[in-house]
């Protein structure tokens, strides 16, 4: 299975998203281990000898999980997508994925996001602006 970023649609990536935000991490991560057919990481507090300080968290293929530095990064999107982008890799077979490919498929999520929430603001202004029309002709 070749890995494509683009198999997952827009509002599926908005919705994982939303979910990681909302403090369903895991459910997030078992969601997207259902699309791409693996075992979802697990994610937990801890740091690795030699990088406590330099990184908010780390996938370990070995054991299938993700170290985040404390418990605020469980709901990161970014950064919990971009690990999780090197367990998919490392599952397919082919783990060293480059961290700008993992960096540019935590933010294919963030964008997919971020244009759901413009047009529902878009929808929630037009629906209040057609909600004042309707006042106003009364």
């Amino acid at each position: 299975m070749k890995l494509k970023m683009t198999d997952i649609d827009e509002l599926t990536k908005a919705q994982i998203v939303k979910m990681i935000l909302e403090k369903h991490t895991e459910k997030a991560l078992e969601r997207l281990s259902e699309f791409y057919h693996v075992t979802p990481p697990q994610i937990v507090v801890g740091t690795i000898k030699g990088k406590r300080r330099t990184v908010y968290a780390l996938y370990i293929p070995k054991e299938r999980k993700i170290y985040a530095l404390n418990s605020e990064i469980f709901f990161n999107p970014f950064v919990v997508l971009h690990e999780y982008y090197h367990h998919i890799r490392s599952k397919l077979g082919v783990h060293r994925g480059s961290e700008r490919n993992a960096n540019k498929f935590a933010q294919e999520f963030i964008d997919a996001y971020k244009k759901i929430i413009e047009i529902a603001d878009k929808g929630q202004s037009n629906l209040e602006s057609h909600k004042k029309a309707a006042e106003m002709h009364k």
